[in-house]
């Protein structure tokens, strides 16, 4: 359990790093910025009021963890014990070598050091790397002889922040204790934060394994052929949800409680094989469930039943009291549902 309420700002650095795909500049600075107590809380609220705490990352290397450069300089602060500005340039040249899509947006790069950061009941101190992209206008009202004058003026909106990472110093030989927030760029462009300047994957956890596990489903139901049709699928999707919701799962019996058929039961787990290989990961044979990842992942399986352009059938269970038909003389198809009582 993470908890940051006390957590204290020790250090801050600041620069500018532009887009080196469109020649923008990378603006160092000197020395570290040295805010008021308020602007630090002002600032601490911006920097760690957007981190949910749900799923979990480390850094990795295909060759080695040393080479993660990321990586490689957080160590060298931790066993310091501070950071110095020389550490800081390294880190914000790095994020710059990695902007070089024509749609990541250049921004300020923060390096904070915190203290008094708890995991599981130890204290620990964490780094910080946040980016802030998107600019707001606010209005500032202000008296001025006897009248009131209103300008516009261009910043950081406090509520909004657009890329962050927390490193908590725990983990250090699996890669550190590491949480993400990035809520810009969604698309492939948006790869160079998480994966070319910070190079971090899911923590293999009961969160990631629950994740994993709902993906997989969704990913082999998507692929099977027309004739099981959408009631079908929408069907399994659900059974999978509802396998995930005790407290542990074995891939055996959650492919035997979702699919049922010996046929599709060996299909899936043959899929598995080729799902894990061509992503890098490991769904082990039997984890714990993590109940927030199933209602993440839930939200976005393939429950609902698009007819035409005219109704929407969102389906959550009771799929035995549904029917499909056609009819002849309309020349067109149909659903039956039955139920006791409508509200």
């Amino acid at each position: 359990m993470i908890q940051i309420d006390n957590a204290d700002i020790k250090s801050i650095a600041l620069h500018k790093v532009g887009n080196k795909y469109k020649d923008e500049p990378l603006v160092l600075s000197r020395n570290f910025i040295s805010p008021d107590e308020a602007t630090k809380e002002i600032l601490s609220r911006y920097f760690l009021s957007k981190f949910g705490f749900t799923e979990f990352y480390s850094f990795f290397h295909q060759v080695d963890i040393e080479y993660n450069e990321v990586y490689d300089l957080i160590s060298g602060i931790f066993a310091k014990g501070a950071v110095s500005m020389a550490d800081t340039v390294k880190l914000a040249k790095h994020l710059y070598e990695q902007s070089i899509h024509p749609k990541t947006k250049g921004g300020e790069f923060y390096i904070v050091c915190f203290e008094n950061c708890m995991v599981d009941g130890v204290k620990t101190d964490a780094i910080g790397l946040f980016k802030s992209e998107n600019k707001d206008i606010f209005l500032k009202v202000y008296p001025k002889e006897g009248v009131f004058e209103i300008e516009s003026e261009t910043g950081i909106n406090i509520n909004k922040l657009d890329k962050g990472c927390l490193v908590f110093n725990t983990e250090e030989k699996d890669g550190y204790l590491v949480a993400i927030v990035d809520n810009t760029n969604k698309g492939t462009e948006a790869k160079y934060w998480t994966e070319d300047f910070l190079q971090v994957r899911p923590r293999k956890d009961s969160f990631s394994q629950t994740q994993n596990m709902l993906s997989l489903c969704k990913s082999f139901v998507a692929q099977m052929p027309d004739e099981h049709g959408k009631l079908e699928k929408v069907t399994y999707m659900n059974r999978s949800v509802e396998a995930l919701k005790g407290e542990a799962v074995s891939v055996d019996d959650f492919a035997t409680q979702v699919f049922g058929n010996p046929k599709l039961v060996s299909e899936f787990k043959q899929y598995r094989e080729t799902y894990q290989r061509e992503r890098d990961i490991e769904i082990d044979d039997s984890f714990a469930t993590d109940s927030n990842a199933v209602k993440r992942r839930a939200m976005g399986t393939m429950t609902t039943i698009r007819l035409d352009k005219n109704f929407d059938i969102n389906i959550h269970g009771g799929e035995q009291y549904i029917v499909r038909g056609y009819d002849e003389e309309r020349k067109m198809y149909y659903y039956q549902l039955f139920f006791k009582e409508e509200k």
